[in-house]
């Protein structure tokens, strides 16, 4: 792609999101999510193959619906009581139809059926962007809302949790397993947004980082399906040592920092006199646990049977960047320790 083209896209990402953020009238918002997804839908479809023309086309098509949603229940508060303003969303009907958009915009279950087939797509660079940055605005709004219906986001929240965590279980195609990954850490998120929206940002940044590991993992072995990951001992040894200990991190195991978060989580859902939740919460984590140490013992207990083309890549010199691999990895693994200190940020 053109790189000044490359720019302006990137740009458009980094606009609309912002338009988002910095925005408090529905209107403006919902014109931050447009660009942002008119942005996004050109490094999607810049390969010109047909699996990517069919992830994009889905994309613009759910995009576009939820974006619609979101219009009308805004609109509709708005001839209800007279308010544009996203924090002055009161009436049910409105509040309701947004939660859903939102839910659609950002993958979670049930209207995630669209995540897993787009994903599956894309390269996995844009498959990065669309995992990580494309859910901060839609999290943005999300936080804003003042539900009154805390039953509807559980619901949301626990079932993200079991299709994600049942759904990657029988996957052999590593996008897809993400898409999963990404569903079920999503139901995390959102299970707690009503009670402390500053736990749910730190759910958010400390998912951003073990997902920027793995993809750029995968990336760096060109691997793409379970089956290949095999290769890895041969082409960087000492990743391949650390790569099972970040998958198990993104599974929430300590001592890893994917641990923090989930345990800081069902200890809130405690707090707010939700036992059963906070419970069936801890056992859907046990079907993602599954397909991650899948994904470890392909990683590091498979190897393909030696030959020329095995055995020499790891003396090649490789022209990808691995400083952010080494520091997006290093964090997935070691920001356990720190969880006090975001204990002490998140105290209102």
């Amino acid at each position: 792609m053109n790189p000044f083209v490359l720019a302006t896209l990137l740009f458009g990402l980094g606009l609309g999101t912002t338009i988002t953020f910095s925005s408090s009238h529905w209107l403006l918002a919902w014109m931050g999510l447009e660009i942002n997804t008119l942005a996004i839908i050109p490094l999607m479809a810049q390969h010109h193959h047909p699996r990517a023309v069919e992830a994009t086309t889905k994309y613009f098509l759910t995009q576009a619906t939820a974006a619609a949603m979101i219009l009308f229940a805004s609109t509709t508060n708005a001839w209800m009581t007279g308010q544009w303003d996203i924090q002055q969303l009161t009436h049910p009907l409105s509040t309701t139809t947004v939660i859903l958009a939102l839910a659609l915009k950002l993958g979670l279950a049930p209207v995630h059926f669209w995540l897993p087939e787009v994903l599956q797509g894309l390269d996995l660079v844009t498959g990065l962007i669309l995992s990580t940055w494309q859910k901060l605005a839609p999290f943005a709004l999300m936080v804003q809302i003042q539900s009154t219906n805390q039953e509807m986001l559980i619901m949301l929240g626990l079932t993200s949790m079991l299709i994600g965590g049942w759904g990657g279980l029988n996957q052999t195609q590593l996008r897809k397993l993400l898409a999963y990954s990404s569903i079920a850490h999503l139901g995390w998120m959102i299970i707690v947004v009503q009670f402390l929206p500053s736990l749910t940002l730190l759910a958010l940044f400390t998912y951003f980082i073990m997902t920027f590991s793995t993809f750029i993992v995968f990336k760096l072995n060109n691997s793409t399906s379970i089956n290949t990951l095999a290769t890895s001992w041969a082409k960087s040894p000492a990743l391949t040592a650390i790569v099972p200990l970040a998958l198990l991190s993104l599974g929430g195991l300590p001592p890893m920092t994917g641990f923090a978060p989930k345990w800081l989580i069902l200890q809130e859902l405690t707090k707010q006199e939700l036992p059963l939740t906070a419970t069936l919460a801890a056992l859907s984590a046990l079907l993602s646990l599954y397909f991650y140490l899948r994904l470890s013992y392909a990683v590091s207990l498979t190897i393909l049977p030696n030959h020329l083309t095995g055995t020499t890549p790891w003396r090649l010199h490789s022209s990808q960047l691995t400083l952010p691999l080494a520091i997006s990895t290093l964090a997935t693994i070691s920001l356990l320790p720190l969880t006090p200190a975001a204990i002490a940020l998140l105290a209102p």
